[in-house]
């Protein structure tokens, strides 16, 4: 009987070896800002991806992977960590990557991933450089700048029927891009620019720029900054200050942080960002995967598409070969969470840049530049 236990033991443990040996775990990565200044964003993303795991894996899963696990890295939107960061994911042998935030970061980032023939999903990069250089496995969820400039514009124009402007950015790659892509426009439509300036990433004080403002009377404040944080604090002082005009804002300040922060400085002010129906069975469903992770934050839902069209492609694919899976890519038809995701052959999806306002402490849909109409 001695015998029989060692003999069934031994059996038992060279099955449990096998089984352990077999299970093949599929490794994706995200990248984004986990800690500083742009925290609250770079977290959402991750978040956003892990939703997506979630979800995909109610569905059943990636038949060959009895687990898809989640390499979250930090790029504290700084190029040189976004690099370090990249590499560290292709050292884990990661099949995808969703991220990241700042374009300043995913640009450099994106060029290490490619040398590896990683394919990448940005759920929230919108410099036209992201896609333009050509990168063969470059994805864009979300919209661009030069589409959400046009979309601003049109609204300063159309609706608030400004005549002067006034523009500050933080001088980082994406909001320096979009501020300089409202100036062009502003010249092309009679729009005078009164002042383009810049503050520092970083700076508490916004005391000298909004003395400038204050003093011009523009009819437009044209508000381009990396995030939430840095926007909530410029409206506080603004409104200490005793600034009244239109303030419009875009996507990197839309985050329900700005009204945390702001509070009653924030009511008013307008911003761009893409249109998203909380409505559809699609949002649903990213909502139910997502509530373990508390409230979504602006590209919560991004994030989510991206992991989930990168999940879908690898298990449509059968393969995690990058050429297979970014065949799949671009067959995507999907109704999302964020918007109908359809890439094109440059990895573009489109934009579809509404004009939203602050009221009673949310953000609420107001103008749609597409039909030139308000919402009601």
């Amino acid at each position: 009987m001695k015998t029989r236990s060692i003999i069934l033991s031994i059996l038992a443990t060279c099955l449990l070896t096998a089984t352990a040996a077999t299970a093949a775990t599929l490794k994706i990565g995200s990248l984004s800002p986990l800690t500083g200044s742009y925290a609250a964003d770079g977290n959402d993303i991750a978040n956003g991806t892990r939703a997506a795991i979630a979800a995909i894996q109610k569905e059943g899963g990636i038949p060959g992977y009895d687990k898809i696990e989640l390499f979250a890295e930090d790029t504290a939107c700084d190029p040189r960590q976004a690099v370090a960061a990249a590499n560290k994911l292709v050292n884990e042998k990661v099949v995808g990557v969703v991220g990241a935030y700042c374009s300043s970061a995913t640009i450099p980032a994106s060029e290490a991933l490619a040398e590896a023939d990683i394919p990448m999903l940005t759920p929230a990069s919108t410099s036209e450089k992201v896609t333009e250089r050509g990168l063969p496995y470059m994805f864009r969820v979300c919209g661009r700048d030069d589409d959400q400039s046009i979309a601003a514009m049109k609204f300063m124009k159309d609706v608030l029927k400004a005549k002067t402007v006034f523009i500050v950015d933080d001088k980082t790659t994406y909001s320096q891009g979009l501020a300089d892509n409202v100036e062009k426009l502003a010249a092309k439509e009679g729009m005078k620019v009164i002042e383009h300036d810049h503050v520092n990433q970083g700076d508490k004080d916004f005391s000298a720029v909004l003395t400038k403002i204050k003093e011009a009377k523009p009819d437009v404040f044209y508000m381009s900054l990396q995030n939430s944080a840095s926007g909530a604090l410029m409206l506080i002082q603004a409104k200490r200050a005793g600034v009244s005009t239109a303030i419009i804002g875009q996507d990197a300040v839309y985050h329900p942080q700005l009204m945390e922060i702001a509070k009653d400085a924030a009511e008013g002010m307008y911003l761009t960002f893409g249109y998203i129906d909380d409505t559809t069975p699609a949002y649903k469903k990213f909502q139910a995967a997502y509530e373990q992770f508390g409230k979504p934050g602006a590209y919560s839902a991004y994030a989510y598409d991206a992991a989930y069209s990168l999940l879908a492609a690898i298990k449509a694919a059968k393969s995690t070969d990058p050429a297979k899976i970014k065949a799949e890519l671009l067959k995507t038809n999907m109704d999302g969470a964020s918007k109908k995701i359809k890439f094109q052959a440059n990895g573009e999806s489109g934009s579809n840049y509404v004009i939203r306002v602050v009221k009673d402490g949310k953000f609420v849909n107001y103008w749609d530049p597409q039909t030139g109409k308000k919402y009601e």
